[in-house]
C-alpha cells in the first residue's frame, strides 16, 4: 500500500507543470503592478515578419477601487492600446484592447517575482475578423527594478509572427 501512495506522489509531482503559479502568486504580482502607477516614456521596436521602430509613452492607473491596473501605450500624445490587469479568483488575467481593434485575452501562465518576469498565455479574444486577422497571442512582461520596464507583445498576422518590444522608463516627477 505505501508503495501505491509513494508512486501516486511521484506521478503527480512529475505531472504538476513546472510553470505552474503558486498560490498567491497572482496577488503579490498585481500587488507589483500596481508599483508601475506613474508615467513612463520609452521606444518600440517590431522584430519578426513586420519591422518598425519609434518612441512610445505609457500611463500606468489604478481603478476598481484597487482591484485593477490599466496600462496606456502612448504614441504622439495619444492612446493607442490599452490593457487592463485584474485577478480572477487565484489567476492574474489581462485584456488587452489592441490597435489591431480586437480585445485579446490572456492569463498569466508563468510568474517569476524573483526575476521580475511575468508571461501571459492566450485565452480567448473577442471582435477578431477572422482567424488570419492580426492579434496579440502572448505578452511577457519584465520587470527590471522600479524605473525599467520591457513588454514585449507576441504578435500573430495571417499566421505570421512578430514581436513588438517595447522598453520603458519611469518619468519622475519633478517636486514642485
Amino acid at each position: 500500500m505505501n508503495l501505491k501512495v509513494a508512486l501516486l506522489a511521484v506521478c503527480s509531482l512529475i505531472l504538476t507543470p513546472v510553470w505552474a503559479i503558486d498560490e498567491g502568486a497572482a496577488s503579490q504580482a498585481l500587488e507589483q503592478l500596481k508599483g508601475l502607477t506613474g508615467n513612463w516614456q520609452g521606444t518600440f521596436e517590431w522584430t519578426g515578419a513586420r519591422t518598425a521602430t519609434g518612441s512610445m509613452n505609457a500611463t500606468y492607473y489604478t481603478t476598481g477601487n484597487g482591484s485593477a491596473l490599466v496600462e496606456n501605450l502612448i504614441m504622439e500624445g495619444a492612446p493607442i492600446m490599452t490593457s487592463v490587469y485584474h485577478l480572477d479568483g487565484a489567476d492574474l488575467r489581462m485584456t488587452h484592447f489592441c490597435g489591431a481593434q480586437n480585445q485579446p485575452r490572456l492569463k498569466a501562465g508563468r510568474v517569476d517575482l524573483k526575476r521580475g518576469a511575468i508571461d501571459f498565455d492566450f485565452v480567448d479574444i473577442t471582435n477578431l475578423r477572422s482567424a488570419a486577422a492580426p492579434h496579440v497571442h502572448g505578452l511577457e512582461l519584465r520587470l527590471f527594478d522600479r524605473n525599467h520596464l520591457s513588454i514585449i507583445f507576441l504578435f500573430q498576422d495571417n499566421g505570421k509572427e512578430s514581436q513588438e518590444h517595447i522598453a520603458l522608463k519611469r518619468v519622475e516627477e519633478k517636486p514642485s
